[in-house]
């Protein structure tokens, strides 16, 4: 059995290693539309959860909430340029686990034992259920009819006391990474309580409905499909009220959506060298192999110094947000941000150019090369990189961004 590696740098070091895998991995789910499961079994075997795990449960992080930021967001570009949906599944699972290992959910010692115990050992994947947009009208979100008349209270999910527990109902309409089953957090309201809630729920609890909804043209292997929670009863133990994000998570979240275009865009970078190596011909039909053009050449220059521009804030952002005690959180949020905005556009240029160097070739479905763009561009649309802008616009004039209610989307 191979031993655990002992440090974050290590683990990022050795999942580096494996980006041709995942690449690989990436490519077989991208064309049957599945779970990239063979993606993590790659990520268990090299042990990547301890990135996610407190040091007091076996993990490597230490625990607080900026810290390992700087190594978990390295780690989130690797996974990502070897594929982009393994590396917003495990991201999604990365931002799970902050949230009930945070001393503020007040999960019992039981609890966050049994949840440390099965991420290192077991690839326990973790989902954030909290869209509900689009489920309580005819045609909703992905396509699902008939699921008006499901929420509870209002249209939304509902969690209900019970003898030893809660009993939840309600459909959530976008559910990345419940391809691999695991466990949902489930945002909704708990009667008779005031605020947002949050209840555990595993997947393979027989009132679980997931509706195999998601057939978009990017991150495929996502899953992020509608699902309904039909009473589906919680012990006590594993729910709990959920609390507005600190500056430091919300920058955090930034980053780590960042670190997925990020990634994609690097992937795009690996993938489309790999094609050009093979090419016997130029753009320019006076030169017989792509490193006789210095058309080509300028563009993968390009390209590869845009990346480097984008990856190296991404990584000092991280960094910053880590040692973000005593500092201006303003202006590491403002930080993070920008990195946002830098990976989004080094990301799409690179994935949008690969077939301008490929040629028509490039465009067979043997190399699937578009997957890039499309997995890029699906990310992308989550939310608009102008309205990053804005609110960098307004740090730059007045030193203060809104207020986190105003603009928090994770």
């Amino acid at each position: 059995m191979t031993e655990p590696l002992t440090s974050a740098a290590a683990v990022v070091a050795a999942i580096r290693a494996r980006r041709a895998d995942l690449a690989a991995g990436g490519f077989r789910s991208d064309r049957h539309n599945a779970d990239p499961a063979d993606n993590f079994a790659v990520l268990s075997e090299i042990g990547a959860a301890r990135l996610l795990v407190p040091a007091a449960y076996g993990g490597l992080w230490d625990g607080t909430a900026s810290g390992g930021w700087g190594d978990l967001i390295r780690a989130m570009v690797e996974i990502s340029a070897g594929d982009g949906p393994t590396g917003q599944n495990w991201g999604t699972t990365a931002l799970v686990a902050r949230e009930v290992f945070d001393a503020h959910a007040g999960l019992p010692e039981e609890t966050r034992s049994e949840l440390a115990r099965r991420l290192l050992h077991e690839g326990l994947r973790m989902l954030a259920s909290n869209a509900e947009t689009g489920v309580n009208g005819v045609n909703g979100v992905n396509g699902v009819n008939g699921v008006n008349g499901v929420n509870g209270v209002n249209g939304k999910v509902t969690a209900r006391p019970a003898d030893g527990g809660v009993i939840l109902s309600g459909t959530e309409s976008f559910n990345t990474n419940s391809g691999g089953l695991g466990i949902a957090n489930v945002g909704c309201l708990l009667e008779g309580a005031p605020g947002r809630h949050h209840v555990l729920v595993e997947l393979t609890h027989p009132g679980v409905e997931p509706h195999d909804d998601w057939d978009n043209m990017g991150q495929r292997g996502t899953r992020s499909q509608t699902i309904t929670y039909r009473d589906v009863f919680v012990p006590d133990g594993r729910h709990y009220a959920a609390s507005m994000p600190s500056p430091v998570f919300f920058g955090a979240v930034m980053l780590l959506h960042a670190a997925l275009m990020q990634g994609i865009g690097d992937g795009a970078l690996d993938a489309t060298l790999q094609y050009v190596r093979t090419m016997k011909r130029g753009m320019l039909p006076q030169f017989a192999t792509p490193v006789e053009d210095p058309l080509m050449m300028r563009r993968l220059g390009a390209r590869s110094s845009r990346l480097a521009a984008s990856r190296a804030l991404l990584f000092s952002a991280a960094d910053r947000l880590e040692g973000a005690a005593g500092e201006d959180l303003s202006a590491i949020v403002a930080e993070c941000f920008r990195a946002k905005v830098a990976c989004v556009d080094a990301c799409l240029e690179a994935a949008g150019e690969i077939h301008e160097l490929a040629g028509a070739r490039g465009t067979s479905n043997a190399y699937r090369l578009d997957r890039y763009w499309r997995n890029a561009r699906t990310f992308a649309s989550h939310d608009p990189t102008d309205t990053k802008n804005v609110y960098i616009g307004m740090y730059e004039v007045t030193g203060e961004l809104p207020s986190l209610a105003a603009i928090v989307r994770v």
